[in-house]
């Protein structure tokens, strides 16, 4: 499996220092490039802690709705389960950061390397949202991210939606593609 994975569409990388397999499932740690104007969406996870930590140049954290808080290199924040929070680059340089998940999130890791396989095979728009809502709703539900507000009411639909795309075999074929 490659330790380095590229979205061709956004330009981020992923880099696997540590996944929860080879830690017996006590952490997930990845170093990730983050392109201007890149970042997430305000989410939370409800089964882990997110540690984030600034390599090279400022990593922009919004935390809750009303905070926020850039990191310097070397700072280092940890956003506890349950927390709002999105990470994003407030700079005009790419910039390079580490995150540790506590414990280790195997769906966390297959849903990041899901999202970079599909942009790389171009069924992802230009955001690298992915195009089909089946493939949508298997990451989401993969790697417990969670939307506040209105888009948690689209939510159970979301998880429906996963629940038959497993059973029929479509999260099996994204996890044989794109994480073996």
């Amino acid at each position: 499996m490659k330790r380095k994975i590229i979205n061709p569409v956004i330009k981020d990388t992923a880099t696997f220092l540590q996944t929860s397999e080879e830690s017996e499932g006590k952490v997930s740690d990845m170093e990730f490039t983050l392109m201007p104007g890149g970042g997430t969406p305000l989410h939370y996870h409800k089964s882990y802690a997110e540690t984030f930590t600034a390599i090279d140049g400022d990593l922009g954290l919004k935390l809750g709705k009303n905070e926020t808080k850039i990191l310097k290199p070397g700072e280092t924040h940890t956003v506890q389960p349950k927390s709002l929070h999105s990470f994003f680059n407030p700079n005009g340089q790419e910039i390079k950061f580490n995150v540790k998940i506590k414990p280790g999130h195997t769906g966390f890791e297959n849903s990041l390397r899901i999202l970079y396989g599909l942009a790389e095979d171009g069924h992802t728009n230009k955001k690298g949202i992915p195009k089909s809502i089946k493939h949508t709703a298997i990451v989401v539900c993969m790697s417990d991210m969670n939307i506040p507000g209105f888009l948690s009411l689209i939510f159970p639909v979301l998880k429906r939606i996963a629940i038959k795309a497993k059973a029929n075999g479509e999260e099996k074929k994204l996890l044989n593609k794109y994480c073996k």
